[in-house]
């Protein structure tokens, strides 16, 4: 079922986009380039999914506000408070089915990409190509005619687990509480490690898939990390409106004083 329905209908666009590369110019046959457009692909399919997971401003507002009750309360206790900031950050309902759908979506693609880089476009699944897809003879795996896509490469690695920490600081910035030392200790620093052990054996097809989707991630957070700031900076300096002095009611006439 995987095969037939998610990992078919991948191999085969990436493939095609090989073919229609080197159709196009014979210098750019090179798989490389067709998982760079294969990445672009995926996410701007993946846009709204992102889209749907963003909080607003106003739900941003509210986040902070519960944070800094949780504080509050809990200013003496901080295993709870830990525990009580956490399950706040995941009350979101949206930004949690966007992350579990990201979540799955990414181990789909991880598999998908690890098979067609070790074995599929080297011929083991071209029979799973589609009658309208043409059968390649030859598919030219050095991207940039440096990096062999079915092999690990220690440069790309570097790249990838740099771009994981540039947009782990970017999400940072963007966050609406401020992340405790433990939790930036464990973003910008240790998943871009642990990043680096991990995929050190893994082709460097995968490598450069993640590297482009990790620049889209990057890109996009950059826009809108700007975005708030200028509107951090708009609501600072605009001209707020004159207040009214309260205006004091009008004394009643007195009355004429009659003597008798």
């Amino acid at each position: 079922m995987f095969e037939q329905y998610i990992y078919q209908p991948f191999f085969n666009i990436l493939v095609g986009l090989y073919e229609i590369l080197g159709a196009i110019s014979p210098e750019l046959s090179d798989m490389g380039i067709a998982v760079i457009i294969f990445s672009i692909i995926i996410q701007v399919l993946l846009f709204p999914l992102r889209l749907a997971g963003e909080k607003s401003e106003e739900e941003k507002k509210k986040i902070t506000d519960r944070v800094l009750e949780a504080r509050r309360i809990y200013s003496h206790e901080p295993i709870r408070l830990h525990a009580e900031i956490k399950t706040i950050m995941r009350s979101n309902a949206k930004e949690i089915i966007a992350t579990t759908a990201n979540l799955l979506i990414g181990l789909a693609i991880i598999i998908m990409l690890y098979r067609i880089f070790t074995t599929g476009l080297e011929g083991a699944d071209f029979y799973l190509l589609y009658d309208f897809v043409p059968r390649p003879d030859h598919i030219n795996l050095m991207f940039l005619g440096k990096y062999d896509l079915s092999r690990t490469n220690a440069t790309l690695n570097i790249i990838q687990s740099i771009m994981i920490f540039v947009v782990e600081v970017l999400v940072a910035l963007r966050s609406p509480v401020a992340l405790s030392r433990k939790d930036k200790a464990l973003l910008q620093i240790v998943l871009p490690i642990g990043s680096f052990i991990i995929f050190m054996f893994l082709p460097s097809g995968k490598k450069i898939f993640m590297i482009t989707t990790l620049t889209f991630s990057a890109i996009y957070n950059s826009i809108k990390l700007l975005q708030e700031w200028a509107q951090k900076i708009i609501i600072k300096y605009a001209p707020k409106p004159p207040v009214e002095p309260p205006s004091i009611p009008a004394q009643p006439p007195e009355m004429p004083v009659v003597h008798a």
